[in-house]
């Protein structure tokens, strides 16, 4: 693949006329939190129809495991072979990221975690209402004290007691966090064999909003993805019983840490970071073109300046080199080979360290009007520099690449 092909610029094209009706008008509002994203995302769901295309295509997934048919497998692969979905997030990724975000964790990392490790009877539990974003999702991993070390440094838990489980402590920056009504959250078992807290197996269980001794906090104030509302969530002891524990066992066979399932997730959403980087570069790009062209100094269009030209250009090469990765991973991914968590983290490393500097490139083109909120580029550039924390810090990414080169 080298190109879009005219279906998906029709897509494009589409996409773009739901954004300039439905999406800019309120951005202010969504920037400062009066109004939350979800029923902006519903409205756009319904508008592509992928709201009854999510659900019917759930359907057929828990009829064929309920005939005892084999499944197709969830992940990254099946989100690179939807070019719809990839122009969606592109596009909204340049009006408003926290948009995408919220429905990326919600939708993705959520729908996805229960897809793939619930029961039938979970998933007939907690899907239908998801995956059509009736009902809002979080993904519930990260820790104060844990960071990129997601893993090894938790310290939420759960003890056995009777036939229920006890869950205690707490998670940060969880995308949706204030909102969400269900909750998929990690947590390690403590068997109270003294095992030290690094080595303890993970288990992952399924939360509703209201819970007894479950506290979900006020919105974070944040630099950017203002329009996703990210929070804490508090466990206080809360009884959680056996039905609410994914696969409904504690055997994750060799994967005793829980890492294959937060691996996938991670894929995932670094494959994503790449689709949400390039449309934050496309946005850049646009509005530098229109702006270089429309203004004046010394009586020519800064467009004619070679400094503003070498800007442009190395805004387009940025804008080439993410969307050829996408274009190869999209490839591979329908050859059956999608990519690695180490391939992933590459995208992510390179795309997000493009935005961002596409993305302040675009605010010094600018000069003054740029520091401005009114231009918009000052709400790229915030939005850009959440993508090389988001999803796992850069530095992290760094670590995953060369342990993937390692290993060969």
């Amino acid at each position: 693949m080298f190109e879009w092909s005219e279906e998906d610029q029709m897509v494009r094209e589409a996409v773009r006329g739901f954004i300039e009706k439905e999406v800019r008008p309120h951005v202010d509002a969504l920037e400062t939190g009066e109004m939350p994203p979800y029923d902006i995302l519903r409205k756009m769901l319904a508008a592509f129809g992928m709201d009854s295309m999510n659900a019917e295509n759930l359907q057929a997934e828990i009829a064929a495991e309920e005939a005892g048919e084999e499944r197709k497998a969830g992940g990254g692969s099946s989100t690179l072979a939807n070019s719809m979905f990839l122009i969606l997030n592109m596009e909204m990724a340049g009006v408003s990221l926290g948009l995408i975000s919220s429905m990326g964790v919600s939708m993705g990392l959520t729908v996805s975690t229960i897809r793939s490790r619930g029961t039938l009877a979970q998933k007939k539990r907690w899907l239908p209402e998801l995956v059509t974003m009736e009902k809002v999702g979080a993904w519930a991993i990260t820790e104060p004290d844990s960071g990129s070390d997601a893993l090894g440094g938790m310290k939420t838990t759960v003890r056995r007691d009777g036939d229920d489980y006890i869950l205690k402590g707490n998670k940060t920056f969880i995308t949706n966090g204030p909102h969400a009504d269900t909750m998929v959250v990690f947590a390690k078992l403590d068997e109270g064999d003294g095992t030290p807290m690094r080595d303890r197996k993970v288990l992952t269980f399924v939360l509703d909003k209201g819970m007894e001794g479950l506290t979900q906090s006020k919105a974070f104030k944040k630099m950017g993805m203002m329009s996703s509302p990210t929070g804490e969530l508090f466990f206080d002891n809360i009884r959680v019983s056996k039905d609410r524990l994914l696969g409904e066992t504690e055997d994750t066979g060799s994967d005793k840490r829980g890492g294959a399932s937060a691996k996938a997730g991670f894929t995932a959403e670094r494959i994503g970071i790449a689709a949400l980087s390039l449309g934050i570069i496309n946005e850049c790009q646009r509005l530098s073109i229109e702006y270089a062209k429309s203004r004046t100094l010394w009586g020519q269009e800064i467009a004619k300046f070679q400094l503003i030209q070498l800007k442009l250009a190395e805004m387009e090469i940025a804008r080439l080199n993410v969307q050829n990765m996408l274009f190869v991973a999209m490839e591979a991914s329908k050859a059956g080979k999608p990519p690695t968590l180490a391939q992933a983290s590459a995208m992510k490393l390179y795309s997000s360290r493009a935005a961002t500097e596409v993305a302040m490139e675009a605010v010094q083109l600018f000069g003054g009007n740029g520091y401005m909120a009114e231009y918009r580029v000052e709400q790229l550039a915030r939005d850009a520099k959440s993508l090389m924390i988001y999803a796992g810090s850069n530095e992290i990414q760094v670590t995953h690449v060369a342990k993937g080169l390692l290993a060969q």
